[in-house]
C-alpha cells in the first residue's frame, strides 16, 4: 500500500449517527446520504455502519449507486434522489430501488414498468419549493397528478422537497419553502393519498429546525462529521483522516526556487520535504503556497506549486523531520489539526468538495 491514505474511522461515524438521531423525535426515521461513494468515504462500509446505528433508509444519486449497494448484499430501502433517466427505470425496480418522480413522462415510463415487471414502482414525488433544480413546482401538483397517484401500477411512497438555504444564518428562506410544501402535503392529506414518507430536511435542516423533519430525514455531510452550517455542533466528530509520509529531505540555501514556474523562492537557508501526493488525488492544486501539512505536531507549510503526484513543504533547518515521518493533511497530530472545512476555505468552497474529490487511488483503510 502506497504511504498515502485516507483512515475511515467507522466508530465516528456510528457516533455521528447516534448523536444526530437522539435529537429526532421518536417518529422521526433517518435517510443516510451515501451517493458519491459515501461522500468518498466508501459506500458500503459507510452504509453497514449507518445501518447499524440506526438508519432506515440509504439515498443514493445514481441507479447505478443503488445497484452496486443491491450488489453487496444491502437490503433496506434505497431512494434514488436524482433524476432517472426512463431507460434505467426497469433497471432500478428490479434492483429495488424507489426514484424521485417529478413530470408526467417519468411517471407513464414507471407505470409501464410496474405493469411489465408485475411489481407497483415506488415513487417520492418531488416538489421544488424554492430550490430551483429537479422537482414540479407546488402550483404544478393538481388534480391530475393527484388521480395519476391512485394509479394501482405505483406505490405513493414519499413526497419531498429540498432546501436551498438551511444552511443560512436566518430561517426565513427555509420556513417559506416549508410552508410552500406544506400547501401539497395538505392537498395529499385533503385527497385521501397521503405517502408513507413525507421528507424534506437535509443535515442542516436536521440540526437546526424541528419543524422540518416531518416523519424522515436525509442525512448527508453531518454524518460524516463535516460542517453542513457555521457553528456545527462539536459532538460530531470528522470520520476521515488524509496522511501520507516524507519521502525526500533536502537542505537548501537562500533563493532557491521551489516547484514548476518557482513561485516561491525560500527566503532563508531551509529543509524542503516531499510528500506522495497531488492534485490527481484531489489535493488541489489552488492549495498550493496556502495550505500547510503537520509533521511531528508542526504546521509545515505547503511550498511551491502542487504537482500531479507530490507536493513540497518547508521546515526548519534545525528541524529534525527525516524519511519516514508521518504527515497529517486531513486529521490530528499531537494537538494540532487540519479539517477538509479548513481547506475548502483556502479554496473558496465546501468540505463536500474536498472529501468527495479524494481520488480513488488514494487506498481507504478502515478503523475503529
Amino acid at each position: 500500500m502506497r504511504p498515502t491514505v485516507a483512515t475511515v474511522y467507522l466508530d465516528r461515524l456510528y457516533d455521528n449517527v447516534k448523536w444526530i438521531e437522539s435529537k429526532l423525535n421518536p417518529q422521526v426515521s433517518f435517510m443516510a446520504v451515501v451517493k458519491a461513494d459515501g461522500y468518498g468515504h466508501g459506500a458500503e462500509p459507510i452504509a453497514r455502519t449507518a445501518i447499524a446505528a440506526g438508519a432506515k433508509y440509504l439515498g443514493v444519486a445514481l441507479v447505478e449507486e443503488g445497484m452496486y449497494l443491491r450488489g453487496q448484499g444491502i437490503r433496506v430501502p434505497i431512494l434514488v434522489l436524482g433524476q432517472v433517466p426512463l431507460y434505467q427505470i426497469e433497471e432500478a425496480v428490479r434492483s429495488d430501488l424507489e426514484i424521485v418522480v417529478f413530470d408526467p413522462a417519468t411517471f407513464d415510463q414507471a407505470v409501464l414498468v410496474g405493469q411489465k415487471t408485475g411489481k407497483p414502482v415506488k415513487i417520492h414525488i418531488k416538489i421544488d419549493t424554492g430550490m430551483g433544480r429537479i422537482g414540479m413546482s407546488p402550483d404544478g401538483f393538481d388534480d391530475e397528478w393527484i388521480e395519476r397517484l391512485r394509479h394501482p401500477g405505483v406505490i405513493f411512497q414519499g413526497l419531498m422537497t429540498h432546501f436551498a438555504n438551511a444552511d443560512a444564518g436566518t430561517a426565513q428562506e427555509t420556513m417559506r419553502q416549508t410552508s410552500r410544501f406544506l400547501d401539497v402535503v395538505e392537498k395529499c392529506r385533503k385527497n385521501g393519498i397521503t405517502p408513507t414518507w413525507i421528507h424534506a430536511a437535509n443535515s442542516a435542516a436536521a440540526l437546526r429546525f424541528p419543524g422540518t423533519h416531518f416523519n424522515l430525514v436525509r442525512v448527508g455531510i453531518a454524518m460524516y462529521g463535516l460542517a453542513a452550517y457555521n457553528d456545527m455542533p462539536a459532538a460530531l466528530r470528522p470520520v476521515l483522516d488524509l496522511t501520507s509520509e516524507v519521502v525526500f529531505v533536502k537542505e537548501v540555501e537562500k533563493g532557491f526556487p521551489v516547484g514548476y514556474g518557482g513561485t516561491y523562492v525560500t527566503p532563508t537557508p531551509m529543509k524542503i520535504a516531499t510528500v506522495p501526493i497531488g492534485y490527481a488525488d484531489g489535493y488541489r492544486r489552488g492549495l498550493s503556497n496556502r495550505s500547510h501539512v503537520l509533521i511531528r505536531g508542526r504546521a509545515c507549510p505547503v511550498l511551491g506549486r502542487i504537482s500531479m503526484d507530490q507536493l513540497n513543504v518547508g521546515v526548519g533547518i534545525e528541524d529534525e523531520v527525516q524519511v519516514g515521518d508521518k504527515v497529517v493533511l486531513i486529521g490530528n497530530q499531537e494537538g494540532q489539526s487540519i479539517s477538509a472545512d479548513q481547506l475548502a476555505e483556502l479554496l473558496d468552497t465546501i468540505g463536500y468538495e474536498i472529501v468527495t474529490g479524494l481520488s480513488a487511488r488514494i487506498p481507504r483503510i478502515y478503523g475503529n
